[in-house]
């Protein structure tokens, strides 16, 4: 995620802006028959049938909301903090910011679905405060590792807790990867969420 925004030049184009890209740790998923690699949680596959890992997706909210009760210490408002990711890491970015007590400044969701759908609306925390949330969810319809029909179930979750401002763009045509339009919305986004301050 750090190349594509790098690629694009999206930090240079808004340099008030400090980025932070966390990394997660290398671990076997079964989903990819115990292959090693780095993720956020375990994934038994993409089905609405087959359980989550919500131990670890709890664990990684943790752990991301830990870097922003580190941002507010140092001084920035949680509503000028916006969290994101892409596949795994989009998942966890979309659970922490529900489950956060912090009403934060945005969520940027790539390529991804929201986690332990079951639990919401009841495990929103700070009930309708949280519907105000914006969030750009961006998915392609060709995605060959999360379907598309995945990504359209949290838009109708999404749309169902009432969520007032949350963007679903879906791209024709685009696998589970970047392209040249979803970075320009994700940059427009950053710009409408954290507006440079005098």
């Amino acid at each position: 995620w750090l190349d594509e925004f790098n690629a694009f030049d999206i930090p240079k184009s808004i340099p008030y802006v400090k980025f932070i890209f966390p990394t997660a740790s290398i671990m076997k998923i079964s989903k990819n028959n115990g292959e090693s690699m780095t993720s956020w949680f375990d994934v038994y596959g993409f089905d609405q049938n087959v359980k989550e890992d919500q131990e670890s997706i709890e664990k990684a909210s943790q752990l991301l909301n830990s870097y922003v009760e580190e941002e507010i210490k140092n001084g920035i408002s949680p509503e000028r903090i916006i969290i994101g990711g892409f596949s795994m890491g989009g998942a966890v970015a979309l659970h922490t910011a529900l489950t956060s007590s912090h009403t934060l400044g945005g969520v940027l969701a790539l390529s991804t679905w929201l986690p332990l759908l079951g639990t919401f609306p009841k495990a929103l925390v700070v009930g309708d405060r949280k519907t105000n949330l914006p969030i750009l969810h961006c998915h392609g319809n060709k995605d060959t590792i999360i379907h598309i029909n995945w990504a359209r179930l949290s838009e109708e979750s999404f749309k169902g807790m009432g969520f007032k401002h949350y963007i679903f763009k879906e791209y024709d045509g685009m696998d589970h990867t970047n392209w040249n339009q979803e970075m320009k919305d994700i940059l427009v986004f950053i710009e409408q969420s954290l507006p440079k301050q005098d």
